[in-house]
């Protein structure tokens, strides 16, 4: 194995074909820190507005440390994966208050930080410090796998490990961080999950997968994730200026996020309004009422598929005092729309508010 000509390759294709992002070229730990944890399972098309947004509201760890909590979920909202957003707030807060907003500058304190795995504090460590450690993604697992002809299933221990060997053994003592950006970026743009062009790729001589025609089959990984699904019957409750919510709660997804009263179904294709014990309360409050069982929205999540479909429940105004007090018995609470705005929600909360014009867009 011939790790400099590797190591080389890499380091000449990366000036020529890098992209150019906003988080490149800095030794910043707080800019790539906030980097790393937006793209966390997310692809940089998608994550490159919202770190914008980050860096524009919050421009050091003091400012994101200070921030309300429901402010950072409002931000992070579209985003998924909420608890990435609650960990960076509290790791911020660590930073801020206990570290006199320094950074740890060693893999290890730093993945001792709330929300920093091993990927995130090998970036930091690399790209701030200049640490000779590898960054491991699925973009390197993909091209170490092809190159280097490993069948190991990269969602094993065993798997893991031997790639992370391999990784650290191929760092080149001389720009680790432009190696491990390098590497990423080849797995990002070149050496690409489906149908990559290997007639123009640079490792083409001395890859195993090519000359062994196993590019689709490498890199292995057999763990298979379990999903389930799951069905929302949304109640949309106003009365005067208010609208019904409640506070996502802990041990269930999106938690720290707002959405609307809801009933749990077991068959979206089975909704009997007349069998709500929620619209029979209602019911005391003359409603008026507006559903149409037809429109539903999907929305996918790593375990989860979940089905909501919404019922429109409109108090009459001379009642909103009494309906406001039964939410408050049943642990909802009543805000104006531009309070709503301010909070975060989960997708399906937001696009069913903009198919019905209510979303405000508050800046």
């Amino acid at each position: 194995m011939n790790s400099q000509h590797f190591a080389n390759t890499l380091l000449r294709w990366y000036p020529q074909n890098k992209r150019e992002l906003p988080w490149r070229n800095t030794k910043e730990p707080y800019i790539i820190w906030l980097s790393e944890i937006i793209l966390q399972q997310t692809r940089v098309a998608q994550g490159q507005p919202f770190f914008e947004a980050f860096i524009s509201r919050y421009p050091d760890v003091h400012r994101l440390a200070e921030a309300p909590i429901e402010e950072v979920m409002r931000l992070w909202q579209g985003l998924g994966y909420y608890s990435r957003a609650r960990n960076l707030h509290a790791c911020a807060q660590e930073i801020a208050f206990n570290r006199n907003g320094r950074f740890p500058a060693t893999f290890g304190e730093l993945r001792k930080l709330k929300g920093v795995g091993n990927y995130t504090a090998a970036a930091i460590a690399s790209f701030a410090y200049g640490q000779k450690i590898a960054v491991v993604d699925g973009n390197v697992y993909r091209v170490l796998s092809r190159y280097f002809g490993i069948a190991l299933d990269i969602a094993s221990s065993q798997g893991q490990k031997a790639f992370a060997d391999l990784a650290n053994r191929l760092i080149p003592e001389a720009s680790p961080d432009e190696y491990n950006q390098a590497i990423m970026e080849f797995g990002a743009l070149q050496c690409v999950p489906k149908k990559p062009d290997c007639d123009i790729c640079p490792l083409l001589p001395g890859c195993f997968a090519q000359k062994h025609r196993m590019v689709e089959e490498l890199p292995v990984k057999t763990k298979k994730v379990r999903t389930t699904q799951r069905v929302f019957l949304y109640f949309h409750i106003t009365a005067g200026d208010k609208t019904f919510i409640k506070e996502r709660g802990p041990r269930d997804i999106w938690q720290g996020l707002v959405d609307f009263p809801l009933e749990e179904l077991q068959n979206l294709q089975k909704i009997k309004l007349e069998k709500s014990a929620l619209l029979a309360e209602l019911k005391a409050f003359r409603p008026r009422i507006a559903f149409d069982p037809e429109k539903n929205y999907r929305h996918i999540l790593t375990h989860q598929t979940i089905f909501t479909t919404f019922v429109r429940v409109h108090i009459p105004e001379e009642l909103d005092r009494q309906v406001v007090t039964w939410g408050n018995e049943k642990g909802f609470s009543a805000v104006t729309a531009n309070r709503l705005e301010k909070l975060g929600k989960p997708k399906p909360i937001v696009s069913y508010l903009k198919d019905q014009n209510l979303l405000l867009n508050l800046s």
